[in-house]
């Protein structure tokens, strides 16, 4: 029973805490494209290619700085930035030296933390490389307990903006095949999977 009172209550503070918008979700990525809630973040490994000047293409690691070095450019800030920004911001900076205003960045290794906690079999933290959505961090979790967890009230808890925001997704809908959408969690992201409540 007080297992059941603590998980309602911790139910109770993550609902509060994003009731102005729990189920308003950030649009799901177009397909091909770096998910949307990705940003470059030091440690990351890039792929930067100009299909037009081959002779620049580089793959490196975002430095400690936030930094990267490029040829004739020099050196560049790009931690914070999604693909697409960085791709519009390199062709600006060589926008001289470019036959094709063409830029393609890659994210080919990342790596950042999330956590999981609540209904799942190994709560904690998670380090993953690759972007990665909150059905898959329950799944590096161990997976759902299955008859514990709540799937259809997942919780995401996101900082935001100088504050909270809590994002309630129905994975149970992805795992039944009924919903194609894909949440992509950002660093720091907490995953809860609450207990389904039974009065009896």
């Amino acid at each position: 029973m007080r297992r059941r009172v603590a998980a309602l209550c911790m139910f109770l503070v993550l609902g509060i805490a994003g009731c102005d918008t729990p189920n308003e979700l950030p649009p799901a990525p177009k397909a091909g494209s770096q998910p949307e809630a990705q940003t470059i973040s030091e440690g990351d490994v890039l792929k930067i290619a100009f299909p037009g000047s081959p002779n620049l293409d580089t793959t490196q690691q975002v430095r400690r700085d936030g930094r990267i070095s490029l040829t004739i450019v020099g050196e560049v800030v790009v931690t914070g930035m999604t693909p697409a920004n960085l791709e519009k911001h390199l062709v600006g900076l060589y926008s001289s030296q470019l036959v094709s205003k063409e830029v393609n960045v890659t994210v080919v290794s990342s790596s950042f933390s999330v956590f999981v906690t609540g209904a799942v079999i190994r709560p904690g933290k998670i380090q993953p490389d690759h972007p990665i959505t909150a059905l898959e961090a329950v799944m590096e979790a161990g997976g759902f307990i299955s008859d514990k967890a709540d799937m259809k009230a997942v919780v995401v808890v996101r900082q935001e903006n100088g504050g909270t925001k809590n994002y309630t997704l129905n994975l149970k809908e992805i795992l039944d095949g009924k919903s194609g959408a894909s949440f992509y969690l950002k660093p720091f992201d907490i995953v809860y999977v609450p207990d389904k409540f039974s009065w009896f």
